[in-house]
């Protein structure tokens, strides 16, 4: 068993087109039910601030599966440190023993859930689509664009953020990037002209509303991650020609199906998951006008998908 530090995993490992591969190809296996995946294990300790959550899963044929324990202490910024950290082990599927532990700090997190975002897009945007309005000024709204960039000509950035210095600095972030950047005083005049909608915040309260919506848009929802989080108003699921999740279970305990599944109400539309839509290969775009609507709450097959990935560039044949 060895242990790799960040600075080692960084090196070898990044928002690049293998790390893309990789993740899709662990979001097909859940597609063809190839994965043994179960719930998260979650706890919120409300008097230091802070979380804890752990995934796993299984894909069959692969020698190795990854437990990832994934921290946040969100008054960690004032004492100078960093809010999130965590690592990811990776077992022997056969005999169970431990072969390496990643201790990431977070990293590998933040590489695979930018990549589902890019899957996402890939999949259910416009091939043309090139304008991403942006809500949320943290890392994922800046790793999301990232790794879109991957799968669409991007070139323009429309943004808002509750503290406008944030929007500030993460508006010179990207444009220093080669990006054309506009803030904006609402989330309704950022959007107005996308063909991309990222949600990257920790809201607890919908920021997203039908009206928001213009014709043909994709959104990519991936902030609500936890039972008391949400972006998109009700209107906005409704709204949508095609809704898809990573998996429903998760979308309703931990993202945005939750509204339907907290009244005990179905919810009036069909829900796709996104490793079904890429294994079938499934065009749910039917014209120009559809708007598409991916959830993205984090799965143990993701992580899974980057550790052994990671291994495998820093243990090369």
């Amino acid at each position: 068993m060895k242990l790799y530090q960040r600075d080692e995993i960084e090196a070898v490992v990044g928002i690049d087109e293998d790390a893309l591969r990789q993740v899709e190809a662990g979001f097909a296996a859940l597609g063809r039910g190839e994965v043994v995946q179960p719930p998260i294990l979650s706890m919120a300790m409300e008097e230091f601030n802070s979380e804890v959550d752990v995934k796993t899963a299984h894909i069959k044929g692969w020698e190795r599966y990854a437990i990832k324990v994934s921290s946040g202490a969100f008054d960690n910024p004032k004492r100078g440190l960093p809010s999130l950290s965590g690592l990811m082990m990776l077992f022997s599927a056969e005999t169970g023993r431990v072969e390496a532990v990643l201790f990431d700090e977070g990293y590998l997190t933040m590489v695979r859930t930018a990549v589902a975002g890019a899957i996402a897009a890939k999949h259910l945007s416009r091939e043309d689509s090139r304008r991403v309005a942006v809500i949320g000024a943290g890392e994922q709204a800046q790793r999301q664009v990232e790794a879109l960039r991957l799968v669409r000509d991007v070139d323009t950035l429309d943004v808002w953020a509750r503290r406008p210095e944030g929007a500030e600095a993460y508006a010179d972030r990207m444009r220093s990037r080669g990006l054309t950047v506009s803030l904006h005083d609402s989330v309704h005049a950022a959007c107005a002209q996308a063909d991309i909608i990222i949600t990257a915040t920790p809201s607890r309260e919908p920021l997203l509303h039908a009206s928001d919506l213009p014709e043909g848009v994709h959104v990519t929802a991936m902030g609500s991650d936890s039972p008391d989080k949400r972006e998109l108003d009700e209107s906005v699921l409704t709204r949508a020609d095609v809704f898809v999740c990573d998996t429903r279970a998760q979308s309703e305990h931990n993202g945005e199906l939750k509204v339907f599944a907290n009244a005990g109400r179905e919810p009036p539309f069909k829900v796709y998951e996104l490793g079904q839509v890429i294994e079938r290969g499934e065009n749910l775009r039917v014209s120009e006008a559809t708007i598409t609507l991916c959830d993205l709450t984090g799965t143990g097959v993701q992580d899974t998908a980057i550790a052994n990935f990671t291994l495998a560039q820093l243990t090369p044949q």
